[in-house]
Formats: C-alpha cells, sequence, structure tokens
C-alpha cells in the first residue's frame, strides 16, 4: 500500500477570513482531516492568508527578453511593424528560447501562477522552434506549472506563404494543445504575396486542423466594429457546427468593449450558447473585456498577461495578481465585492478556459494556494503583498520569491 504525501500548514486564513485554520494536504488535494497512520509535514502558516494560486490565460513567453540586457525599442504604429520587431528581437537574442522561457514562467510561479496558456510564433521566421522551445520549458517545470502550448500564426496565415504548412505541421506535432489564429478580417484578410495566398481562408483552416487532430482553438482578435464581430460571429456559429463548445476561445476581441445593452446582451448569448470563451489583458479602460456582464450571460472569460518585456513593450511582469490589480484600475473597480472580482477572474476565469478544477480552498478541492501577509481579499489585490509561499498539489514550489521547482 501506497503511504500517503501529507503536508499540514497550520495556522492560515483562507480567503483573510478572521478564524485560522490548518490547511490538510494528502496527495494533491485539500482534506478534512491526516490520514490514520500518517506522519506529515508541518508548514507554519503564521496567521497569513491564503488565496488560490492563479491562471494565466494569455501570454507569449517564447518573445520574452526577461532577464536579458536591455533592449532598445523602436517605435511602431502598425501590426505589421510590431510584427517585425518579434524577429528583429529574436535574431538579437542570444539565451536559447527554451532556457528564456523557462526564467520568465518560473518567475511566474513565484508570483503565484499554477497554470498558463502560452501563445507561440509560428511562422517561416522562426519555423517550429518557438513550439520545441516552450515544450523543453514545459517539461523542466512540470509539478510546479501546467502550460498549455498554442502555435500561433501571429505573422498570419493566407498573408505568409508557408505558415500554413508549418501550422499543420504543429498540430500534428503532438507538443500542442491549441491552434491559434489572427485577425481573419484584416490583418490575415489579402494575401501579402500572389492573388491566391495560401489555400483556404484561414478560419476554415484552423478548424479543419483543431477537428483532425483534437485540438483546441484560440483566436487572437484585435479588430474593431464589423471587421472584428463578423469573425467572432463566424467563429460561434463554426464552434457549433463542430461540436466544439468549451475548446474555443478569442482572445482580446477589441470589438465587444464597444458594444452595450441589447447587443452586448445579444452577443453574449450567442457566444454563451456556442460555448466559445473569451480572454482579457485589461490593456486600457477602453478595451478591456466588460466581465461581468459577460459571465453574468454565461461567457467564460479568462485573465492573461500577453506579452512580458518583449519587442512590443518593456512592460510586463508575468505576474497575475497585478495583473488583476490592473484590471481593477481599468474598470475603476472601489468596492470590495468589486475587487474580489478581480481575483475571481485570474483564478477561476482562466481555470474555466484550461479546463482546470477551480481552488476552492475546501476539502477536496486542489492544494494549490499562495500564503501572503494582509488583512483581507480586496487589500492583498491593492497592495500586492509578496507571494512568501506559493504551494502546488499540496508541494511548496517557491518561497520568499525563489522558484524551488
Amino acid at each position: 500500500m501506497t503511504t500517503p504525501s501529507v503536508t499540514v500548514f497550520r495556522d492560515v486564513r483562507p480567503y483573510g477570513a478572521d478564524r485560522a485554520v490548518d490547511l490538510i494536504a494528502v496527495d494533491g488535494l485539500l482534506a478534512e482531516r491526516v490520514p490514520d497512520g500518517a506522519a506529515p509535514e508541518v508548514v507554519e502558516g503564521g496567521g497569513r492568508i491564503a488565496l488560490p494560486t492563479l491562471v494565466d490565460a494569455h501570454i507569449h513567453p517564447d518573445k520574452t527578453a526577461w532577464g536579458e540586457p536591455w533592449y532598445s525599442r523602436r517605435p511602431a504604429g502598425s501590426l505589421p511593424e510590431y510584427v517585425q520587431g518579434d524577429v528583429d528581437l529574436h535574431r538579437h537574442q542570444r539565451t536559447p528560447l527554451a532556457d528564456r522561457a523557462h526564467r520568465l514562467l518560473s518567475h511566474a510561479v513565484t508570483r503565484g501562477t499554477r497554470a498558463v496558456r502560452a501563445h507561440v510564433d509560428v511562422a517561416p521566421a522562426y519555423g517550429l522552434a518557438g513550439v520545441t522551445g516552450l515544450a523543453e520549458a514545459r517539461e523542466r517545470l512540470a509539478g510546479a506549472l501546467d502550460v498549455q502550448l498554442v502555435a500561433f500564426p501571429q505573422h498570419g496565415v493566407r498573408r505568409t506563404p508557408g505558415a500554413g504548412a508549418l501550422l499543420a505541421e504543429a498540430a500534428a506535432s503532438g507538443l500542442v494543445d491549441a491552434i491559434g489564429g489572427i485577425d481573419p478580417a484584416g490583418f490575415d484578410a489579402v494575401p501579402a504575396e500572389g492573388p491566391d495566398g495560401e489555400g483556404p481562408a484561414q478560419l476554415e483552416l484552423l478548424f479543419g486542423l483543431a477537428e483532425q487532430h483534437g485540438l483546441r482553438l484560440d483566436i487572437h482578435l484585435h479588430d474593431r466594429g464589423e471587421r472584428g464581430l463578423g469573425p467572432l460571429r463566424e467563429i460561434a456559429a463554426r464552434t457549433r457546427a463542430a461540436g466544439l463548445a468549451g475548446r474555443v476561445v478569442v482572445s482580446h476581441a477589441f470589438c465587444v468593449p464597444e458594444l452595450a445593452g441589447a447587443p452586448l446582451a445579444d452577443l453574449a448569448a450567442e457566444l454563451a450558447e456556442s460555448g466559445v470563451g473569451l480572454t482579457t489583458v485589461a490593456p486600457s479602460a477602453h478595451q478591456v473585456l466588460p466581465f461581468r456582464e459577460l459571465r453574468a450571460h454565461g461567457v467564460r472569460v479568462g485573465l492573461g498577461s500577453d506579452g512580458v518585456r518583449d519587442s512590443w513593450s518593456p512592460y510586463g511582469n508575468a505576474d497575475l495578481l497585478h495583473r488583476a490589480h490592473l484590471l481593477g484600475w481599468t474598470t475603476d473597480a472601489r468596492t470590495d465585492e468589486q475587487l474580489a472580482d478581480c481575483f475571481a477572474l485570474a483564478a477561476d476565469g482562466g481555470a474555466e478556459l484550461l479546463d482546470l478544477p477551480t481552488v476552492t480552498l475546501e476539502p477536496g478541492s486542489p492544494a494549490d494556494f499562495m500564503l501572503v501577509t494582509g488583512e483581507c481579499l480586496p487589500q492583498v489585490v491593492i497592495d500586492l503583498p509578496a507571494r512568501e509561499l506559493v504551494v502546488r498539489a499540496g508541494r511548496v514550489v517557491a518561497r520568499d520569491g525563489r522558484f524551488t521547482g
């Protein structure tokens, strides 16, 4: 008979409760009591707040210059210019992609992240180097962080000859969990070279690959107005037709915040019925998704970091608690309930999108939590205290900002 792995985290306050309790982790799950005959390890919580660890639903670790010498970025005003900036930074980097990604994602663990959805560029400029590099980083992080890989055609499919074939190769590799896409009606609508592009329209190709290989879809949609809403509705219709409810996500969806009232309610109902989820990175007050209204209609919504110190921007830190703080800032969250909603989007919203169990800190819940010093949950969202202890499946994986694996 296998001896269970048992750790007691003594004297902690779940969600900032007034009364401290012990959290008992047994084989990666929280339990009501220590099993008979077990000799548990004991970790003193010292009255700290216990909070669920977070799920970053949208991050680009392959592009990062985190921990590298400072890179001076040049001005860019269009998506093609930003894409070219990615290529230039890629050529400039000297640290292998797998090491840079591991450095960034292990840092994310120290800040209380338990899972990420990582978008990885697939284009002729890189081949599948990003996919194999992230797969290596994922293997090194096993047990501390769940990593879902998205093969993402940042350079477009129709406008970049060879990108579609590489996307198909990535889909067949067994290394990725999802296929990505980008702005079918805008950036990728007209081939950059040649009159016929690379065969089928982008969404036809993406859904075909997803069905053929049993993969998820996660499509970047920056276009606004009808140029964004048209593809969003087409994605919903294709999702229903293909029976892919719960397996398709649209990232950013900047066309959605432009809606209000009945048009927003109608679109939300359509997305909920089709099972299409959305992610936001809270970039600004006019681009952040109206997540409360969407969730009230049954739409799954997650929160992500997006780029972290990449060619697009020197900002970003892979700290999803800080991103929840920014979400509160951009949505003018003031009440305790509104601030708690921002935390819940970081903790529960991404978990729903990635089909991970929600952490409740109750018996039967995954033993995935962090300990922080503070008064209450809303104060934690505002003050961003140090993540003194990060626990994954009952095992300490970070302590005082240091990744322990």
